[in-house]
């Protein structure tokens, strides 16, 4: 292949004239843009330990009241992007909030589509459209663009939940901006995960027949999930990664239209390499603690922790106990890549193998 022609090889009365039309030459910088097989990259593989964040989320909550802060959020920022970018990778911003017995966090709405997984303590809930969802270790609940949503607390001690959202995405593209409302009437009933969707492959018989809902399931119990997950262990063979979607009960779909979500289990011992995709990646711990290994950068993780993957990442995961299994909850931006054409996943095995 030639080389490019460079920007200092045209005159520079040529280039003024160009500046003075709002113009640029495209062929200089084409490489920065359309590189050869895989993208240019800035997002760095970066681990967030909660041991070392909790104690200044918790310094938070003396210094700034929840009136001043309306989210309590200490962001996860990636420096490979620059921390100023506010973004785990280039499309997925993620935080850890913190509410304190007590305290709510005021109702709004937003064009970001975001979830809450709840990481430390109990007695929190979320109000989504007015469906009160509690928030219990390792639940993942959905806050989905344009719905209405605020947070409480009714029990002791603190609550701590991470925050994944594709505010980056919906930011980048001038569309982010949210609404205050009143504080919601709660419907006087459970949420639906303990009522409509309880059990895989089963769904409210009139659901056959009614148009099928974007959101029509908002919370998803851990306890429901790693009990899914210990039962399709047994039946998956000993290098096949242990993984469930989370998915629209009603369609089959992702849950959100540009966020995915998976749960990952690891047996005792086990390493496993995941394919390499074209998405970008977020893991977090929700029990265990292991290494990985993401494009040759070592990380040690323990429980309640957060790793960062770029897009084209080669990734190893190992559990480092010998005698209990490891869980992690991901988020991905392979939805938003699916919806654009451009998803793809490649082969672990070499080229000629």
């Amino acid at each position: 292949m030639s080389a490019l022609g460079t920007l200092e090889e045209l005159p520079l009365s040529y280039r003024q004239s160009l500046t003075d039309l709002n113009l640029l030459p495209l062929w200089p910088s084409l490489r920065n843009f359309l590189p050869y097989e895989k993208p240019i990259r800035e997002t760095a593989p970066v681990l967030w330990r909660y041991d070392d964040i909790r104690p200044l989320l918790l310094q938070a909550g003396e210094l700034t009241p929840i009136e001043k802060a309306e989210r309590r959020v200490l962001v996860l920022a990636n420096p490979g992007l620059g921390l100023e970018k506010v973004r785990a990778t280039p499309t997925i911003y993620l935080g850890l909030q913190l509410i304190l017995p007590g305290e709510t966090a005021p109702n709004h709405r937003h064009t970001p589509s975001a979830i809450r997984f709840a990481v430390e303590g109990a007695g929190a809930y979320t109000v989504v459209e007015g469906e009160k969802l509690p928030m219990e270790r390792g639940d993942l609940i959905l806050t989905p663009p344009k719905l209405w949503h605020e947070h409480g607390h009714e029990g002791t001690g603190p609550v701590i939940w991470l925050d994944a959202l594709d505010l980056p995405l919906i930011h980048d593209i001038e569309a982010s901006y949210c609404i205050d409302g009143a504080t919601q009437t709660l419907a006087n009933v459970p949420d639906s995960s303990q009522t409509s969707y309880r059990r895989a492959g089963l769904l409210p018989y009139a659901a056959l027949d009614q148009q099928k809902r974007d959101f029509p399931l908002l919370r998803f119990p851990w306890s429901d999930v790693r009990e899914a997950l210990m039962a399709y262990a047994q039946g998956c063979g000993p290098v096949e990664p242990i993984r469930l979607a989370y998915i629209n009960p009603e369609t089959g779909a992702e849950c959100l239209p540009t966020l995915g979500f998976s749960a990952l289990m690891l047996r005792p011992s086990e390493e496993v390499a995941l394919k390499r995709r074209s998405a970008s990646a977020i893991f977090h711990i929700i029990e265990g603690g292991g290494d990985a290994n993401v494009d040759g950068t070592e990380l040690t993780w323990s429980e309640a922790d957060t790793f960062a993957a770029p897009t084209h990442a080669d990734i190893r995961i190992r559990n480092g106990s010998s005698k209990e299994p490891a869980f992690l909850f991901t988020v991905d931006d392979a939805p938003m890549q699916r919806r654009l054409g451009i998803y793809e996943e490649f082969s672990n095995v070499p080229d000629g193998v």
